[in-house]
């Protein structure tokens, strides 16, 4: 089975872990959090990820991030250039854009292959995104409320 890794700005990282524990009570030891607080060093951000991911007994490892261009995805980025040594042939893929579908739906299907997850975590995210408002339903009356002063009655 995959982990998933969530690398994000302080606190996002463990809010969204809490919300995957939220709706998948059982999820806790697949899915990490590592906030990075506002003044860390990059490199010692980079060093506590590599720590998580050397503990990891998964076969794979998704690494989501919030920002792509921001400290906790450039922290990944670099991490990915040094995983294939550190962590002994360990599979690492990354995915920026972090959303709660995207965790929820990776979270669902971390049994499947890396490659996979990739696919299935964008997915959820693409079809979390939806357009929607209120609109008043047209032609009909809408109850008021009860006013004793004033009484609308139709004759």
């Amino acid at each position: 089975m995959n982990q998933i890794l969530i690398v994000a700005h302080e606190p996002l990282a463990d809010a969204m872990r809490q919300c995957a524990l939220h709706v998948f009570p059982d999820c806790g030891e697949r899915v990490l959090a590592l906030d990075v607080p506002p003044q860390e060093a990059p490199d010692v951000t980079q060093q506590r990820a590599l720590e998580l991911l050397q503990r990891s007994p998964a076969d794979g490892v998704l690494i989501l991030t919030d920002v792509f261009g921001a400290t906790p995805s450039n922290v990944v980025q670099h991490l990915l250039q040094s995983v294939p040594q550190a962590t002994h042939g360990m599979q690492v893929r990354a995915l920026t854009g972090l959303s709660l579908p995207m965790l929820l739906r990776a979270t669902c299907y971390a049994e499947q292959a890396l490659e996979d997850l990739v696919e299935r975590a964008m997915a959820g995210a693409q079809q979390g995104i939806m357009s929607f408002a209120y609109t008043p339903v047209q032609n009909q009356q809408r109850d008021l409320p009860h006013d004793s002063a004033r009484h609308h009655h139709q004759q």
